[in-house]
């Protein structure tokens, strides 16, 4: 059997992380989901990394140097994705990304309440920044 793998999309938040997965042909990237970025972040993150079979993360890096402190924050968390699950991360630009996303939203989810959830937006930025790499290929 062929081993099939995934790439995993983040988009790096403060409070949340979005999660995006690509399909096992690496064809497709899907809004997966959100976590908190609290002290369980780590365990459940590398839960999915290995139940997913993720050999390759795509992490947004927002290049525009107007919150440098972020981006700071991010290349450490970038570390620690390598040195904690030994995965190749590869930096990608997120700028618009979720202003993208939120367009998206609008025009695919039809309930306002539904709308208001703040990590629809971070995983559809991840999904985002995800489809942006496959499509580089």
């Amino acid at each position: 059997m062929m081993e099939q793998n995934r790439y995993m999309g983040i988009d790096f938040g403060e409070k949340r992380i979005g999660i995006a997965l690509t399909d096992p042909l690496l064809t497709f990237a899907y809004a997966h989901t959100t976590f908190q970025n609290d002290k369980n972040f780590w365990k459940k993150l590398g839960e999915l990394i290995k139940s997913k079979d993720v050999s390759r993360i795509i992490l947004g890096m927002p290049h525009k140097i107007d919150n440098p402190g972020l981006a700071e924050k991010i290349r450490i968390f970038k570390k620690k994705l390598e040195n904690k699950f030994n995965i190749e991360v590869i930096e990608w630009d997120e700028q618009f990304t979720s202003v993208m996303a939120q367009a998206k939203i609008i025009e695919s989810v039809p309930s306002k309440k539904k709308r208001k959830d703040k990590g629809l937006v971070d995983r559809n930025a991840a999904a985002i920044i995800l489809q942006e790499y496959l499509d580089s290929l």
